[in-house]
Formats: C-alpha cells, sequence, structure tokens
C-alpha cells in the first residue's frame, strides 16, 4: 500500500469503536513498522494552560487540550504550523508538522499556530491495511486549516461534504443511526 502520510482517515460510517467513532485522523507516520496518527476532533474539557501550563504560549487562551489517540494518553504532542517546513521536527502537510515538546525558543518564533495533544493513535504492521481492506476509513489529503479548524466538532462531516458524492450524504448520517 501507498503510504498514507499526510493524509487524513475519517472513520466511516460502520466504525463504532468508541476511540473512533466519527473521527478525523491526520496520519503522521506510515510504512512497514505501522502508522502513527493524531486525532484531530476530539477537543478534551480541559484547557492547556491547566494541563501543560509551559506549552500554553504556543495557542490561543482558553485553548482547549486535545485527545490525538487512545496510545499513552499520558504523551504530549504538539502539531504546528512553520514559517518554514525546515523548522518541523516531522512535517507532515505542507508546513505542518510536529514541534518538539522541549521548545527550542528559537524554534517558537518560527511557529505560526499550534495544537496540544494528548496521546496519539497507532497500528502495527499490517494493521491500518487491514481496516482499510474491511472498508472502516475513508481517505482524504489533508490540509494545513483540518489540523486548526475553529469547529473541531464539525470537521468529520466538513471533509466529508468536501469529499463529495457519496461521503456528502453520509455526513447527514445522525450518531446514531437506529433512531433516525
Amino acid at each position: 500500500m501507498e503510504t498514507l502520510r499526510g493524509s487524513l482517515l475519517l472513520a466511516a460510517g460502520g466504525l463504532f469503536d468508541p476511540n473512533f467513532r466519527r473521527t478525523v485522523v491526520l496520519i503522521a507516520e506510515h510504512g512497514e513498522e505501522g502508522a502513527l496518527g493524531i486525532v484531530l476532533n476530539r477537543p478534551a474539557r480541559v484547557r492547556v494552560q491547566d494541563a501543560a501550563p509551559l506549552l500554553s504560549g504556543l495557542v490561543e487562551p482558553e485553548a482547549p487540550l486535545f485527545m490525538g489517540g487512545p496510545v499513552q494518553p499520558e504523551a504530549v504532542l504538539v502539531l504546528a504550523e512553520f514559517t518554514d517546513s525546515i523548522l518541523a521536527d516531522r512535517p507532515v502537510v505542507g508546513a505542518v508538522g510536529f514541534a518538539d515538546p522541549d521548545l527550542d525558543p528559537v524554534l517558537v518564533q518560527g511557529i505560526v499556530r499550534a495544537r496540544v495533544f494528548a496521546g496519539y493513535s497507532g497500528w502495527g504492521p499490517g494493521q491500518l491495511e487491514g481496516e482499510m481492506g474491511e472498508s472502516a476509513w475513508i481517505v482524504e489529503p489533508a490540509l494545513p486549516d483540518d489540523v486548526f479548524t475553529s469547529e473541531p466538532e464539525r470537521l468529520w462531516m466538513t471533509v466529508l461534504r468536501r469529499k463529495g458524492g457519496e461521503y456528502r450524504m453520509l455526513s447527514l448520517m445522525p450518531d446514531d443511526p437506529s433512531s433516525n
């Protein structure tokens, strides 16, 4: 399978795992050893300034911490858009990549905007490919603005509408299809 790095995975309508129901995952790494992604649309009820005060200067005041996935929820990851993709620790899409949470002061000046995540999503070798074969995920190229959307709760619907066609209909599906 071709690498999915820099792609969004949108949970398909039949994916009911509570960790991934209606999620949008940015794939940051994908290869023979597996895949790593960050859930973009799960803001937590805690603010960055309360959970990771040293990182609060990177985000807007009152910005929520985001739940990046069920793997290592105590791990802190920072996705940032840089003035130049060279500054990113690992570029993912455009000038968006990971910032070192230890924050070299020189790099901080190169950050345009950032989001702080707790945990990440991970797949072992062949696991994501198996899920793709089961149609658990819908793939769409990522845009930098997807990472920093002002309406993360609507990102799943927004990207499905952007994809168009049959996916536009899927975007209208209620959370619980049995209540329809």
